[in-house]
């Protein structure tokens, strides 16, 4: 095996401990909220909790990792207080086996899925319909989270999709376990290009926007949030409300997010 293909190999297999060791925190934070959270949302979420810290009382415990496999969890019954989804597939997912409290359910934030490349990477495009993403990935590999299940894969292949050219590259995609996964094999240079989220591009130093994904190319990209129905802790509500308070969205916008909620 190659190097690089160890190194592809290595990052699919870290990506899945990860994801099967998101939820144990849990397990260790029975006085606590206890949120499952899109693995996009890391840096801004994290600076969220800490603001929102006074207001609650406590910091929350956030498990990170992609929306497909946490939402698997809660439904395996791993003891998450909030849940925060990349796509509102995987949120209908759990609400429509009564796991979620459907009167908490908000639509908190919008992104983009962006084309990127290694920071000192010489690739240039315009994307639009047509455009030949072949011919820049060359001989390398298209990174993207699992197209069958993580919100950014399943973004970026129905762009691909309507902009006409997913046959050109479908054998060239590297799927990764999350998004932050893919984003990696972008920055390592182990992967020539990544489809991510315009957030991802903005917490990552060792790549560089490429191209931005027309709006009307992919379905909208929306970061709803509710209590599941489990939930058992009492500082819920008062977490929930601080992500949607003032000073949550500026932290959000500040990290490139879109604020979809009004301020409480």
């Amino acid at each position: 095996m190659t190097r690089k293909g160890f190194g592809l190999r290595a990052i699919a297999i870290g990506g899945l401990a990860a994801t099967l060791m998101a939820a144990m925190p849990a397990a260790h934070a029975q006085d606590k909220v206890v949120v499952f959270a899109a693995a996009s949302l890391k840096e801004a979420l994290d600076a969220v909790n800490k603001a929102c810290e006074a207001d609650v009382g406590e910091a929350a415990t956030v498990s990170y990792a992609a929306s497909s496999a946490l939402a698997k969890q809660i439904e395996g019954g791993a003891p998450a207080d909030v849940f925060i989804s990349a796509d509102l597939d995987w949120m209908k997912y759990l609400s429509d086996k009564k796991l979620t409290k459907p009167d908490t359910e908000v639509k908190l934030l919008g992104n983009e899925i962006v084309l990127v490349a290694p920071k000192d990477s010489t690739v240039a495009t315009k994307i639009e319909k047509g455009f030949d993403l072949a011919k820049l990935v060359g001989d390398g590999k298209l990174a993207m989270g699992d197209f069958k299940a993580v919100p950014a894969g399943k973004y970026g292949k129905a762009a691909l999709e309507s902009l006409g050219v997913w046959s050109s590259v479908e054998g060239k995609v590297a799927q990764a376990e999350n998004v932050r996964a893919a984003l990696k094999l972008v920055s390592t240079g182990e992967a020539a290009l990544g489809i991510v989220y315009a957030t991802d591009a903005h917490a990552e130093k060792g790549v560089k926007v490429v191209g931005t994904f027309p709006e009307d190319s992919h379905p909208p990209i929306i970061y709803p949030v509710a209590q599941t129905a489990d939930s058992k802790d009492k500082d819920t509500p008062a977490f929930l409300k601080c992500l949607q308070s003032a000073k949550a969205g500026a932290i959000f916008k500040e990290h490139g997010f879109t604020v979809l909620t009004p301020s409480n």
